[in-house]
């Protein structure tokens, strides 16, 4: 195929969804090379002119339909697209134009659209790296420079020769034109080896069709380059099909970019590591040794020069920078552990003068239920999340306090000349910049945080003993729901029995230490017993039978309320089949906690468990608490809807001690509400609390759901509560929560309770 001066890389893009236009193009290149082999010395028209022009013009249908089906909105593809047409248009004017010895005067028409196609696929590349290259580090960015230099070092060495033969100072226009060619070459090979040398950039599956073909051009640009200096280049050698086959290549990568779901970037394939820069190193060097014995071009040396030297920079910053990453939080850029041991020394410093001591503070901060935030909305949620508390942290402290990020959701704040009024103000202001909702991807997020404050040096002399303490107190704040929590002696003990505690209670989870009681629920109507709840205990080896209140907050802070909750479901439902196996049908109503069920498959394990014991459906009851239906409504719905098509039923336990919002009772699927005890004892003696319980029964009726009264410990309340309407009740007047064979034996001599004659 003919060429003017120094010849043109070919197009680049995406296009079409079907795959046939890909294969014409290809077998047109492949009968043009055929044809180049077998038509013998001398121009053929049909081989030259019409197959050659079709390999230029079959490509082209295949970018602009890339650009079509793409809106226009994709800058490589149209970039390349134009690119590639230029080239193309060039070529037919170049065979149209030239005389009958197959000339064309230098520089022509054609020249400008040979020329344009280099800034266009430049802009191309450009568009397609440009949105990632803002995010990589700079030594990414490092990386790409020294490949592209080396790249380039390496082609003006090979061009040399082309550059000199094109220098005419009697043809200015000529002059330039002829060294452009090599010019745009050396730039199109040294963005390609930049681009390569970035690892961090993903291009595309397709990726290495584009670079392939541009290398394909760039190549075949050289060779004739070099030909035509030595004055061999003849139209019709093979040689002319390496730029149709280039342009094949990359009508491969357009094609991908034209399909209806194609997106720029998926799933790109990754240069190694270093691979690129490497090279280029050492072909740097290369350059250099070898114009110690051979003249190579000045720019060729000066570029081989800079490659090196801007290869050397990473060594010379690598001790500050790596110092710098040590000390440094990846996620959220603050100190970490490392640089808060490091700075410490400094900031807690003791003065032998009592008079001029500096008091300091340590505070350590964790937030509630963290893990319920990773476990429902997803770790990348959660770290989100983290990112903006660090900021708020950041935002809401005082000039000379020391913030880091010890791991996960815990954060350390070293206060210096703060005592025990300034750290516990700091500790107030930090829990309301916490408590404001966090905007997260469209999703509204509330969290609070949990504070321990240790302070210097009534309470440790270094880092280690404030650390152990301000933790100690951090978790009585946490315990006690105080929010926040200054170390005193007393939380020594609490400390080591915590910590004695939990490793006990994953014993008992382990060996089997977890037993279940049964407390019924009495119909009071008929005053038939119709279910019972399992609740939960730990027989302790050695401190005997532990009430739900001494361990279930701290099997809540500990991440160990799934496994508890399986094993409690596991007992229950056993004892459930046991029963209906004796003909006698008792539903049970297990608790089960917010943390639970974030679980997205615990729906499904729940029906899993129901079936293989053969029991219905309906012989399960969960207790869910207001604050899992009004802190994630449209996970509540989901989880809900899914147990209720799953047949289980739905309690809202301790209803009337959450929020005020009812709207939940008309939106969601629930059976029954258990009014808390609160509202149940002081019945007798406050008429306001009496005249409370009856318009909750009756707005439970309005909307067609049961009433359970909790905590009915006298025969009054019973009384009251039949009254009222209520439907069931529970509480120490009809039984205290009992083992399972207590409670057969209790129904077995269980004498009628009868309502006191003015119900």
């Amino acid at each position: 195929m003919a060429r003017s001066g120094i010849p043109r890389p070919g197009g680049n893009g995406r296009g079409l969804g079907e795959r046939w236009p890909i294969w014409l193009v290809f077998v047109v290149v492949v009968a043009y090379t055929i044809g180049l082999l077998l038509h013998g010395d001398g121009p053929n028209p049909l081989v030259d002119i019409w197959l050659g022009e079709l390999t230029q013009w079959a490509p082209v249908a295949v970018f602009w339909v890339a650009t079509v089906r793409t809106g226009f909105a994709r800058g490589d593809v149209l970039f390349a697209t134009l690119a590639v047409t230029l080239n193309a248009a060039a070529d037919t004017y170049y065979v149209t134009a030239m005389d009958a010895g197959g000339e064309l005067p230098f520089p022509s028409l054609a020249d400008v659209g040979y020329l344009l196609f280099y800034p266009l696929m430049l802009a191309a590349l450009v568009a397609l790296v440009r949105s990632q290259m803002r995010g990589l580090a700079w030594s990414v960015l490092l990386d790409s420079a020294v490949g592209a230099i080396g790249s380039a070092a390496i082609l003006t060495a090979l061009l040399g020769p082309v550059l000199s033969s094109a220098v005419d100072e009697s043809e200015v226009l000529a002059t330039v034109v002829a060294v452009a060619y090599p010019v745009f070459d050396l730039l199109l090979v040294a963005a390609v080896a930049g681009i390569a040398a970035a690892p961090g950039l993903t291009i595309g599956r397709r990726w290495t069709f584009l670079v392939g073909g541009l290398l394909v051009f760039a190549a075949a640009d050289i060779v004739y380059a070099l030909l035509e200096v030595d004055g061999l280049y003849l139209v019709g050698l093979p040689l002319d099909a390496a730029w149709a086959l280039g342009l094949a290549l990359m009508a491969v990568w357009v094609n991908a970019a034209g399909r209806p779901n194609s997106r720029p970037a998926l799933g790109g394939t990754r240069t190694p590591a270093l691979f690129v820069p490497a090279v280029a190193v050492a072909s740097g060097l290369g350059v250099l040794v070898l114009g110690t014995q051979v003249a190579q071009p000045v720019l060729a040396v000066i570029l081989a020069g800079l490659t090196v030297a801007l290869a050397a920079i990473p060594l010379v910053f690598r001790q500050r920078m790596l110092r710098r990453q040590a000390r440094t939080d990846d996620l959220t850029g603050l100190p970490n552990r490392r640089a808060l041991y490091a700075d410490a020394p400094a900031l807690l410093v003791v003065s032998r003068t009592a008079a001029r001591q500096r008091h300091s503070a340590l505070m350590l901060l964790d937030l509630d239920r963290f893990k319920e935030v990773n476990d429902s909305l997803g770790h990348d949620v959660g770290d989100r999340l983290l990112v903006q508390v660090s900021a708020r942290l950041a935002a809401a402290l005082p000039p000379n306090a020391r913030l880091a990020r010890l791991g996960g959701d815990e954060f350390a704040i070293l206060l210096a000349d703060a005592g025990e009024a300034g750290a516990t103000a700091v500790a107030v202001g930090l829990r309301d910049a916490l408590a404001r909702t966090f905007a997260l991807d469209g999703l509204s997020v509330q969290t609070s945080v949990s504070i321990g404050i240790a302070l210097f040096p009534e309470q440790g002399h270094d880092l280690s003993d404030l650390m152990r303490r301000a933790d100690m107190a951090m978790y009585r704040a946490k315990a006690n729901r105080l929010g926040h929590h200054v170390y005193s002696s007393e939380d020594d003990s609490h400390g080591d029995t915590r910590l004695r505690t939990l490793q006990e209670l994953r014993t008992a989870l382990s060996e089997d230490q977890l037993v279940v009681y049964y407390q019924p629920k009495v119909e009071m109507r008929s005053n038939a017993v119709i279910g019972v709840e399992a609740l939960v205990r730990w027989q302790h080896p050695t401190r005997g039978l532990l009430l739900p209140e001494e361990f279930l907050d701290l099997v809540e802070e500990s991440g160990l309320m799934h496994s508890l909750t399986r094993i409690v479901l596991t007992k229950a439902l056993d004892q459930a089949a046991i029963w209906q196996e004796h003909g006698r049908t008792l539903p049970i109503a297990v608790n089960i906690s917010a943390s639970s069920l974030v679980d997205v498959d615990l729906p499904n394990e729940i029906a899993a468990m129901v079936a293989a014991r053969a029991l219905p459906p309906s012989s399960l009851m969960l207790e869910i608490t207001e604050d899992f239906l009004m802190s994630d409504r449209d996970r509540a719905r989901d989880v809900l809807f899914r147990l209720r098509e799953a047949g289980i039923q739905i309690s809202v336990d301790d209803f009337g001690t959450g929020y005020s919002s009812l709207s939940y009772l008309r939106d969601l699927p629930i059976d029954e509400l258990k009014l808390d005890r609160s509202f149940v004892l002081p019945m007798a003696d406050d008429a306001r609390a009496a005249s409370l319980v009856a318009s909750t029964i009756e707005l439970a009726h309005s909307l067609g759901l049961r009433m359970v009264a909790e905590g009915v410990e006298s025969g009054v309340a019973y009384d009251e509560l039949a009254r009222y309407g209520c439907d069931l009740a529970q509480g120490f007047f009809m039984s205290q929560p009992v083992p399972a064979p207590e409670l057969e034996n209790w129904l077995a001599a269980r004498p009628a309770l009868q309502p006191s004659d003015d119900v």
